[in-house]
């Protein structure tokens, strides 16, 4: 008797079959994560927008300085009660210059007046509020306080 060679035809489509479905799954994941992946790097996009905006607010003294006069533009303002209200349709650096690349973000900040602090700190304070809203409906908001020490 001779060794058998090779595989038979029902050996050979089951095997078929099998690679198939793993092919399939393996790359059903592959496809999910890719696009997730879009929206993390949009959220992350959306995250330092918003932590600029922040840090950039949190700079500038509660009260405004003595005889100062309302801004009218945000690279004029000089206390954080002025950015209340303030709604830049595409991101924008500090003195209203457009970014590029980010026209699809849509910035907003509130700033309100807190007691978070009342029995601790004997000042004034407040909290603000940055949300940013990217491409899909991506939204990230990012709280800040802010006391008159």
């Amino acid at each position: 008797m001779r060794a058998q060679r090779g595989v038979t035809l029902i050996e050979l489509a089951v095997a078929i079959t099998i690679v198939s479905i793993a092919a399939v799954a393996v790359l059903g994941a592959l496809s999910f994560i890719t696009s997730r992946g879009a929206d993390t790097m949009v959220r992350q996009q959306a995250v330092a927008i918003a932590d600029a905006y922040l840090e950039e607010i949190l700079l500038q003294p509660v009260a405004a300085p003595s005889g100062a006069a309302t801004p009218t533009t945000r690279a004029n303002f000089n206390d954080v009660d002025e950015y209340n209200g303030l709604v830049d349709v595409g991101a924008c650096d500090q003195f209203g210059n457009p970014l590029p690349n980010l026209s699809a973000y849509t910035v907003s900040v509130a700033v309100v007046q807190t007691s978070a602090f009342s029995g601790i700190v004997a000042a004034d304070a407040r909290r603000i509020d940055v949300t940013v809203t990217g491409p899909a409906g991506v939204s990230v908001l990012l709280s800040g306080y802010r006391t008159n020490y």
